[in-house]
């Protein structure tokens, strides 16, 4: 009778609990399916199958495989993510976890027969009143300003396009984040990069966001991080630190109904936050000393509504690394631009239908460049 009794007390107890941790939480499921068909031209020949710039374009990845063919079509639907949010209050404290996942990316999987690709994480994190921990986008980028275009970034030069695990602070429209760290330089005379995780000091990045009762909305960025690289580099022992910084403006500017969405961004030793790692942070000179690389970009896109259904972006993109190439080689990356026009209809709203033409070029140093022309069609449904 009593172990009857004791049962009853505990499921009592387990359900009270329950209740008492669920009753205020909203689970949303969300995401889309993207499926996309790409006709691409690449100036002097196409990468091969499975690569990265088959799946969207990546500044630095155009310049082609001697031999190959130029011309390439590409059917895909890697793009389609999904994510879970839950939304809980406990006793008044917002309480949020996010996790989301797509299938970019990966070379783990190929197009013979079943077109099998893993997910990845994209987004994962807590957040607590004003505190987030875990990974989504840096602080130093505003992805609410990034373009309404078909490919999966849509301006990769002109934006920092990077996410990665912080701890940040939000108090209304002033954000402030420590990040985690990773160094990307040159070595020294040459074009190959050397990614190094060593230092123990964090990236620093604070923003600031306005938003008008018209409708624009600007944020404000600055980063500062320290590059460091400790390691043994072609037997060479290096024990270098330099510090790097940027600064980012990014915006939304309504324009009746239709919008302009820009972006600038300068720094010394900015590196991956910029392009999608384009340019590397600096040089290793002589003497395993890191010479920081100075680089800016920017992009600005104009969306025009036709009407409730039709629309229309125009965008474009560039970026620029200032290289010293006495302390590196004349291959390294130099300049990047791209410009995209599309034709999106959404016959109904979590519906879309789209045709984007794309040009791409890339330059290094020594004047050697390669371009891309892409013809893409997609179709998306919003969950």
């Amino acid at each position: 009778m009593k172990q009857a009794k004791y049962g009853l007390l505990i499921g009592c107890s387990m359900l009270a609990l329950s209740n008492v941790s669920y009753a205020d939480t909203d689970m949303q499921f969300g995401g889309y399916v993207k499926a996309d068909v790409m006709f691409s031209d690449y100036g002097n020949g196409a990468p091969d199958s499975g690569s990265l710039s088959r799946q969207f374009y990546v500044p630095g990845t155009i310049y082609g495989e001697e031999g190959n063919g130029k011309q390439v079509v590409d059917f895909q639907a890697r793009e389609t993510r999904f994510n879970f949010k839950t939304v809980s209050d406990f006793d008044g404290h917002k309480l949020t976890g996010f996790i989301e996942l797509d299938f970019m990316t990966h070379t783990d999987g190929n197009e013979r027969v079943s077109n099998s690709y893993s997910p990845r994480i994209r987004q994962a994190f807590i957040s607590y009143d004003n505190w987030t921990v875990g990974q989504t986008w840096t602080t130093f980028q505003n992805p609410g300003a990034l373009p309404e275009n078909l490919d999966f970034v849509g301006a990769a030069e002109g934006t920092p396009f990077v996410r990665q695990a912080m701890i940040r602070y939000t108090n209304g429209g002033f954000q402030i984040a420590v990040e985690n760290p990773e160094t990307t330089v040159n070595k020294y005379a040459t074009a190959t990069r050397l990614t190094s995780g060593s230092g123990i000091v964090p990236d620093v990045v604070a923003r600031y966001n306005f938003k008008t009762e018209g409708g624009t909305a600007i944020s404000v960025a600055g980063i500062l991080r320290q590059l460091n690289v400790e390691e043994n580099v072609d037997g060479q022992a290096v024990d270098s630190t330099e510090m790097g910084y940027g600064a980012s403006i990014a915006g939304i500017i309504p324009v009746g109904n239709d919008d302009f969405k820009f972006s600038a961004t300068y720094g010394e030793g900015l590196g991956r936050y910029m392009a999608l790692n384009y340019a590397n942070a600096g040089n290793l000179d002589a003497n395993g000393e890191i010479q920081a690389i100075s680089s800016y970009g920017g992009y600005a896109a104009y969306r025009h509504w036709w009407n409730d259904k039709w629309r229309t972006s125009v965008t474009v993109s560039a970026f620029k690394a200032d290289n010293d190439t006495m302390l590196s080689s004349s291959l390294v990356n130099a300049e990047s631009y791209s410009s995209y026009i599309n034709l999106l209809y959404s016959p109904t709203k979590p519906l879309t239908f789209g045709v984007e033409y794309m040009y791409a070029k890339n330059e290094r140093e020594n004047g050697s460049d390669g371009d891309l022309s892409r013809i893409l069609f997609s179709a998306k449904y919003v969950l």
